[in-house]
C-alpha cells in the first residue's frame, strides 16, 4: 500500500485516478477553498484522515510516514491566461511547500501537475528552479505535457505532469504516452469566443473562466433535437429538421405537438 499526501487537493482529481488504480490509502489533505473542501469531503471518506487548510501551516515533522506526495500545486501565475508573475506571485511559491516537505519526509516519490506556461515562462529559468530544487533533494524528475483528450475525455486540455523519484528507488521508462484520441473540436457556427456553437460529437472546449458572450463559461453545443410537450409517456417528443410543428394548443397535452411527416 502506497501511502500518500494529497496536497493542493481541490475536489480531489489526483485521488479519484488514485482510487481507481487501487493500493494507494491518503493520509491527509491540504486545501485552502472551503468550497472544494466541501465537495472533497463529500466525494471521500476522510474521517481518518488529517486536513490542512493552508500548506506554509503543515508541519513536516508532524506528519504520518509517506511514500507519495501529489498535487496539482497553483497555476495561475504561471499560466499565459494569466499575469505570469512566478515566483513574485505568492501562488507561485506554493511549490516550495511541496519541497518542504519533502525535505523532511522523503517519500519515495512526487506526483505533479501544473499548466505547460510553467515550462516556458521566463524563458525557462522558473522551471530550471524547480528543476534545481528537486535534484538537491536528491530527487530524478521526468515530465511530460499530456491532453486529457487522449485519454477518453471529450475535453482538450494540456496540462505538464511531472514525476520525481528518489535516485535509486525507480528505474525504467515512465510517462511514456503516444496514443491519441482520434476526436476533434467541431465547430458549427463560427463566432466570437462565448457564441460559438460546437457539435456534440467532437471533443468539448476547454473552460475559461474570464470569456464573455452567453456561452462564455460553458461553451454552446448544437441542439439534435428540439423538445415539444405532447401526451407520452416521457411528456415530450422531439423534433428534428424536417418535422412540423403545431403550435396552435402548445399548453395541452391532450394535443399532440409534433407532426410526425416532413416538410
Amino acid at each position: 500500500m502506497i501511502r500518500y499526501l494529497d496536497m493542493f487537493a481541490g475536489i480531489g482529481g489526483f485521488r479519484s485516478g488514485l482510487e481507481r488504480v487501487g493500493g494507494f490509502e491518503c493520509v491527509g489533505y491540504c486545501e485552502i477553498d472551503k468550497f472544494a473542501k466541501q465537495a472533497y469531503e463529500a466525494l471521500y471518506d476522510t474521517s481518518k484522515e488529517e486536513y490542512f487548510d493552508d500548506a506554509r501551516k503543515i508541519i513536516p515533522e508532524d506528519l504520518p510516514d509517506i511514500d507519495l506526495i501529489c498535487g496539482g500545486f497553483p497555476c495561475q501565475s504561471f499560466s499565459i491566461a494569466g499575469k505570469r508573475r512566478g515566483f513574485e506571485d505568492a501562488r507561485g511559491t506554493m511549490f516550495f511547500e511541496i519541497a518542504r516537505i519533502a525535505a523532511v519526509k522523503r517519500p519515495r516519490y512526487l506526483l505533479l501537475e501544473n499548466v505547460p506556461g510553467l515550462l516556458s515562462h521566463d524563458e525557462g529559468r522558473t522551471f530550471a528552479a524547480i528543476l534545481t530544487a528537486l535534484d538537491d533533494l536528491g530527487y530524478d524528475v521526468a515530465w511530460q505535457v499530456l491532453n486529457s483528450a487522449n485519454f477518453g475525455v471529450a475535453q482538450a486540455r494540456k496540462r505538464v505532469f511531472i514525476v520525481g523519484f528518489l535516485r535509486a528507488e525507480c528505474a525504467g521508462r515512465i510517462l511514456s504516452f503516444t496514443d491519441a484520441n482520434p476526436k476533434t473540436l467541431v465547430q458549427r457556427i463560427p463566432g466570437k469566443e462565448g457564441c460559438r456553437v460546437y457539435s456534440p460529437e467532437g471533443l468539448s472546449i476547454t473552460l475559461t473562466g474570464t470569456a464573455g458572450g452567453f456561452g462564455g463559461k460553458s461553451g454552446l453545443y448544437a441542439i439534435l433535437g428540439l423538445p415539444i410537450k405532447s401526451l407520452t409517456k416521457t411528456g415530450y417528443q422531439i423534433a428534428v429538421p424536417g418535422d412540423s410543428i403545431d403550435l396552435a394548443y402548445a399548453d395541452m397535452n391532450s394535443r399532440r405537438g409534433r407532426v410526425g411527416h416532413d416538410i
